[in-house]
């Protein structure tokens, strides 16, 4: 399978890297705006075209796929041109600004009979699975605290007076749909769609979430999800469950796992996979339902992106956050 990638960032060039795990996954083509950049990038990575028109890429036959790497809000148009052009799409998380963008993406998408993805590495992760075996050891859960928040470099030319991407309501952007978006795609994937939503967010000047907190309610217990692009925490995530807790580090990556016995207070270490093989379990998976045709297995993980992505839309709703897309 032949793909070509939007975007040069170091996302892009991390899903390059990965792909090179995976037979029969070949990198053709890149696109920048800047052709200079397009050629920089494509000899770095060794992609044999290059293009500056997007228009002129959908179209090619050097690609069967494409990797979307864009800024948030040009994520939708991006994959509408190539699914219409009868090219399967990858598209970063978020996948798309919000459910309007979804079901009409993969509208097209069926309609061109095509298949539409969103890149999110921890639900493809074998350590997923483990992590579903692990908490089915601690009987009925009680409570689960999840997190991702890391300091981000652009907060810095935000407060300079900046507006970059992640923290411009025109672009997206906001901690909730970047960073939580791991631990929420973790809780839905474990525990299904809650019962009820509620997000404390706190607002950015720029209109976005700079870090909040999401409570999922679920039947018996509340799933904690905190995020933020202003602060670092440097605490494990937990799953607590009436016979012990189940304890490991970065939602994202899904390692350092352990349970610890509410009976023995024994810490019971538990296998995980290598973190760095993450986005090439993705592409594998993706590859593998595409080439299979597996409908089953595409829909469930469509339901899953539709889902996660309404919740946080129902968040944003909560606390005033309209993008620019939808004004």
């Amino acid at each position: 399978m032949k793909f070509g990638t939007i975007g040069t960032s170091w996302i892009t060039s991390s899903f390059i890297d990965a792909s090179r795990k995976s037979n029969d996954f070949i990198l053709k083509a890149v696109y920048s705006r800047s052709e200079t950049r397009a050629k920089e990038f494509a000899e770095k990575q060794q992609a044999e075209h290059i293009y500056t028109n997007l228009e002129e890429m959908a179209k090619s036959d050097e690609i069967d796929c494409v990797y979307i790497a864009s800024p948030n809000s040009f994520h939708f148009n991006h994959a509408l041109l190539f699914l219409k052009h009868k090219k399967h799409v990858i598209c970063e998380k978020p996948i798309f600004s919000n459910t309007e963008e979804f079901r009409e993406a993969y509208r097209v998408a069926d309609e061109n009979e095509v298949f539409l993805f969103e890149a999110i590495r921890n639900i493809h992760s074998p350590n997923f699975k483990v992590l579903k075996n692990a908490i089915e050891r601690i009987g009925p859960i009680t409570s689960t605290i999840l997190h991702r928040n890391r300091y981000s470099s652009k907060f810095d030319e935000f407060l300079a007076g900046g507006r970059p991407n992640v923290f411009s309501a025109d672009f997206s952007g906001g901690a909730l749909t970047d960073m939580g978006i791991y631990p929420l795609y973790l809780s839905v994937g474990l525990f299904g769609k809650p019962k009820k939503v509620s997000y404390s967010a706190n607002l950015l000047e720029s209109g976005i979430d700079g870090s909040g907190t999401l409570i999922l309610s679920y039947d018996g217990f509340t799933s904690t999800i905190m995020c933020s692009k202003i602060s670092t925490s440097y605490i494990p995530c937990e799953i607590q469950g009436q016979n012990g807790t189940v304890v490991f580090n970065d939602a994202g990556a899904l390692v350092e796992m352990k349970l610890v016995d509410n009976s023995t207070n024994k810490v019971l270490p538990i296998e995980t996979y290598a973190t760095e093989d993450n986005m090439a379990f993705e592409i594998h998976n993706i590859k593998r339902i595409i080439l299979t045709k597996n409908e089953q297995e595409y829909k469930e993980l469509k339901e899953l992106s539709l889902l996660t992505l309404s919740i946080t839309e129902e968040a944003r709703r909560q606390n005033g956050i309209i993008y620019g897309c939808e004004r």
